[in-house]
């Protein structure tokens, strides 16, 4: 039977929205929370522009070194022959590349330069020279699929397949598609084709979740693989797109979802710690509605539902927030607080370290790790967490490479 499973877009849809982004090392501790999470895969970087190839280069070690988990790390490139070979150079080994396929796009986006024919033909040779340089699974994105024509996206879609490709991205750019017409669409690529479907949904119209669920399902009616497309918080472009909690809560206790399963195993008591590090590092609030981890997702007030939530959760909760690690969450300290950060000097730095349950075994260590904390503080220009704290201590040689980046 076969599986949805779940591909995270924070670490590069999310920050290349407008008046939102995360430092290399925010990125890097999203990369460590999906991972502890299980799910399956990160688009996490832009491999082919500079400033972000050490931060691709550290990310791929530290993968190698178990800090991710089983998460596979996938570079995103514009289907361009010399943007797959910047990648391969970065020891990247999974990569989608992306076209826009929409005659809207074609003809006012590519302005004359570029043709159907001349779409595929791009896209087919950076699939095959990324097949041909050892990548090891390939998508490729049919940018504003939703408002593409279904029989040039079918012939888009069987050209990538031919050439190598292992996936098509279904990317619904604009959040124009319906529940009911992306499972029609997303069905019939997938038959006609028979290749395993990515569901990539905005939310400019409020549906991202319901349309990636959708899309999904019409995937695997149809035989093939799905994978969604999500984000943290639902973060991402414009209005945003399919949050990733809400789409694994939807397929975990919505109406009729028993055929469709998820393909990986989830811990979902990861799921309040990442959301509330996505909200920190962003500096974006939880919405108090937020499914799963709003203030009031588990809030009861009126009468007859409080009463009716104290006699039985289930009256008015579908799922417990124990599941999602709500219970987890320390509240933060009181009274006397010693920090560590930019300017902190080696006796604060022993006390937090202390508390975290961590020493070290000689002074010349200390300072080395104290050393990366000052940076890394200035990189993120926001106190770091408890868990950053950790991670820089275990992975000291990593972060470093992180934190430099050479104009």
């Amino acid at each position: 039977m076969p599986k949805i499973h779940f591909i995270d877009v924070t670490n590069r849809d999310t920050v290349q929205a407008s008046r939102i982004n995360l430092s290399k090392l925010q990125k890097t501790m999203v990369n460590f929370y999906l991972g502890q999470m299980g799910i399956h895969q990160s688009e996490f970087a832009f491999p082919f522009v500079k400033n972000e190839q050490n931060y691709a280069k550290a990310n791929l070690r530290l993968k190698e070194a178990g800090a991710f988990g089983n998460l596979i790390l996938e570079g995103w490139c514009r289907a361009i022959v010399s943007d797959v070979a910047e990648a391969v150079a970065t020891g990247v080994k999974d990569v989608n590349v992306s076209m826009s396929t929409s005659d809207q796009m074609i003809t006012n986006k590519f302005g004359g330069k570029l043709d159907r024919e001349a779409v595929i033909k791009e896209m087919t040779a950076a699939v095959v020279y990324a097949r041909e340089h050892g990548v090891a699974t390939i998508g490729v994105n049919a940018e504003d699929a939703s408002r593409t024509d279904l029989g040039y996206l079918v012939a888009f879609a069987q050209a990538a397949k031919d050439a190598g490709a292992d996936r098509l991205r279904y990317c619904d750019t604009l959040g124009y598609e319906t529940p009911v017409t992306i499972y029609r669409r997303a069905k019939a690529v997938a038959e006609q084709v028979g290749i395993p479907l990515e569901l990539h949904c905005h939310n400019d119209l409020g549906m991202a979740v319901a349309n990636s669920v959708a899309g999904a399902r019409g995937a695997i009616d149809a035989g093939v693989d799905a994978y969604i497309n999500t984000s943290v918080n639902g973060l991402g472009e414009r209005a945003g797109q399919a949050d990733l909690l809400s789409c694994i809560l939807a397929l975990k206790f919505a109406r009729e979802m028993d055929d469709y399963q998820i393909g990986d195993p989830l811990d979902l008591r990861v799921s309040a710690k990442l959301a509330n590090y996505v909200s920190y590092a962003f500096g974006v609030p939880i919405p108090i509605n937020q499914p799963g981890v709003g203030e009031n997702a588990f809030a009861h007030e009126a009468g007859i539902h409080a009463d009716g939530a104290l006699k039985d959760r289930r009256n008015y909760e579908l799922y417990d927030y124990e599941l999602l690690g709500l219970d987890l969450e320390a509240p933060p300290p009181r009274g006397r607080v010693i920090t560590t950060g930019e300017f902190g000097g080696l006796a604060g730095f022993e006390h937090v370290y202390g508390r975290l349950g961590i020493t070290f075994g000689s002074k010349k260590e200390a300072s080395q790790i104290l050393e990366l904390v000052r940076y890394a503080t200035a990189h993120n220009q926001l106190n770091l967490t408890d868990d950053e704290l950790r991670f820089i201590a275990r992975y000291p040689d990593q972060v470093r490479q992180i934190l430099t980046i050479t104009p």
